[in-house]
């Protein structure tokens, strides 16, 4: 806003006019002196007391229009030591205007489209894994590396032609996968697995921040690496991938920070090709697969389903595999069902991530097969009634979210191999029905992936209850009375009578509309399945 403006609206004399355009007009005007010190060789104590007010005003879009050019800009990338000319970092003293002058920047440019623009003018996504590099393998300037994975993190959010740059020509994903490797202390022991000490201290929060921002970042610079991996990127991603499953295996400073970490770390997985997750999983070393054997061999000989699954250590192991990081994933799917809400943006990720890890390894779909749908003995209630992980899922079923109840039963289905009769077992025709109908497979049958063919093992008491179970709830029902068994014949040919013509009526006034099952396996008005078929018939007698 111009002088003559402010002074044209202070002259017209309403009060709640004056003071907001006073205000404005003297953010800006102080905005202005504040760059116009910057420029000047002044105190490290002013520099960052200057930032600090200008950090608080760069909130403000309406102040921020007229004070974001290029000279202004240049001014806070010279202060972040983002400029190419500056080759180190030495200067303890410095390190807080840095960091002042970095989330100055932070603010400009979300809440600036010309920021935006200049940034890209300005090489700004360059300047930034610049300066990482400096900083990569320093354990005390934290707050540098946070600031700057955090615009490096808005600059891909906002312009995904940066992504590109970052994934790419800038080298993105191995600088910042070696920014998690420095945040967590990884030793490698092997080539993509890690040494973890479960009784060694949390991450503190700085390095808990820290961690927080590479996730981030490495979320927009891979966002569409299941669409175009090369077969010479999966080292690459396979390292990424073991770094998350150290990730996964570790605690914040606090049980939320530790639940954003997980939640970040869920969220990048679900963009590594599938191919690679099976660094998610690893044999054990032999002195645990030693232990392992003691603990089998002190199980009852009748617990044979409690014999594939052991903790020993604080590990969990199944068919000689280390599977703590996919117990965490199932843990903390658990969790985010438990609290009933936000489940597309909490839940779907992960169960997303958990479907196609069972769909291609075969290990990690047996190890949750164990977990979620163990061997049925108990059939008395309902599948969707209880506290169980399976109980919690068959509910999500039958979600109002189409989104959710779809990934919940596609879940399920893999688990089961998609198999029809055995997704039934578990959950009852009723609650699988919608996804039987969407996939065609309401007549029975099974999915179109191909699984290994070991056979369920039903127990003995499902053996017993299984001729009472009622399909469509999916739970053993005591035999009801038949209610036409006291009935006349005349009594029972006028009760069916007056049933087809309340059909009838509802037919004809279109409230209820008669389905059948075409050939394919899905559904469709009664007289197109009728028509299909006697085509499919005319055509055999033709053959003939």
């Amino acid at each position: 806003m111009d002088e003559e403006r402010a002074l044209y609206i202070v002259r017209a004399g309403e009060a709640g006019a004056i003071e907001r355009v006073l205000r404005d007009y003297s953010d800006k005007k102080l905005c202005e002196g504040i760059f116009k010190v910057l420029v000047k060789d002044i105190p490290t104590t002013c520099q960052v007391s200057c930032l600090e007010v200008l950090r608080i005003l760069s909130r403000d879009k309406k102040v921020l229009v007229p004070v974001t050019t290029k000279e202004n800009m240049q001014i806070l990338l010279r202060l972040a030591k983002l400029n190419e000319s500056d080759d180190s970092l030495e200067k303890v003293s410095e390190f807080p205007v840095i960091v002042e002058s970095l989330k100055c920047l932070c603010n400009i440019v979300f809440n600036s489209q010309m920021a935006q623009q200049l940034s890209l003018e300005l090489n700004l996504a360059a300047k930034l894994c610049n300066l990482l590099r400096k900083c990569k393998d320093r354990k005390f300037i934290n707050d540098i590396k946070c600031f700057d994975l955090r615009l490096l993190f808005l600059l891909s959010l906002l312009h995904t032609d940066i992504r590109s740059q970052l994934r790419y020509e800038l080298q993105g994903l191995p600088l910042l996968t070696q920014i998690l490797e420095s945040a967590f202390s990884i030793k490698w022991t092997d080539e993509y697995e890690s040494a973890i000490d479960h009784n060694g201290p949390p991450l503190s929060p700085q390095e808990t921040d820290c961690a927080i921002e590479a996730l981030k970042a490495l979320f927009n610079v891979t966002v569409d690496s299941w669409k175009v991996h090369k077969e010479s990127d999966s080292h690459q991603f396979r390292v990424m991938a073991a770094v998350l499953r150290h990730c996964l295996l570790i605690v914040g400073p606090t049980e939320d920070k530790t639940e954003e970490l997980h939640s970040n770390a869920v969220n990048l997985l679900s963009n590594v090709p599938v191919s690679c997750l099976d660094v998610l999983i690893c044999p054990l070393t032999h002195e645990e697969t030693a232990q392992e054997a003691t603990t089998l061999d002190e199980l009852p000989s009748d617990k044979t389903a409690e014999k594939e699954t052991v903790l020993k250590n604080n590990t969990m192991v199944y068919n000689g595999m280390n599977m703590e990081a996919i117990h965490v994933l199932l843990s903390f799917m658990e969790k985010r069902i438990d609290k009933g809400s936000s489940y597309r943006e909490g839940l779907t990720p992960v169960l997303s991530l958990l479907t196609e890890c069972s769909r291609a390894h075969r290990n990690i779909r047996k190890f949750l097969k164990d977990q979620v749908l163990p061997p049925l003995r108990d059939v008395t209630n309902r599948p969707e009634v209880g506290s169980t992980v399976r109980n919690k899922l068959v509910r999500l079923m039958t979600h109002v979210d189409l989104g959710v109840k779809q990934i919940a039963a596609e879940f399920l289905f893999v688990l089961c191999k998609e198999r029809v009769d055995s997704l039934l077992k578990y959950t009852g025709y009723g609650n699988a029905a919608g996804l039987l109908a969407a996939r065609g497979l309401l007549a029975g049958g099974r999915g179109d992936n191909w699984y290994s063919e070991d056979e369920d093992t039903d127990t003995e008491e499902y053996k017993n209850a299984k001729p009472n179970i009622n399909l469509i709830t999916g739970h053993l029902e005591e035999p009801m009375p038949n209610p036409i068994d006291e009935m006349t014949e005349e009594q029972k040919e006028y009760e069916a009578m007056k049933l087809v013509n309340m059909l009838d009526k509802l037919s004809r006034e279109e409230l209820l509309k008669p389905m059948g099952l075409k050939p394919d396996g899905t559904i469709t008005p009664l007289e197109e399945a009728l028509n299909q078929y006697s085509v499919i018939e005319e055509t055999s007698s033709d053959t003939d």
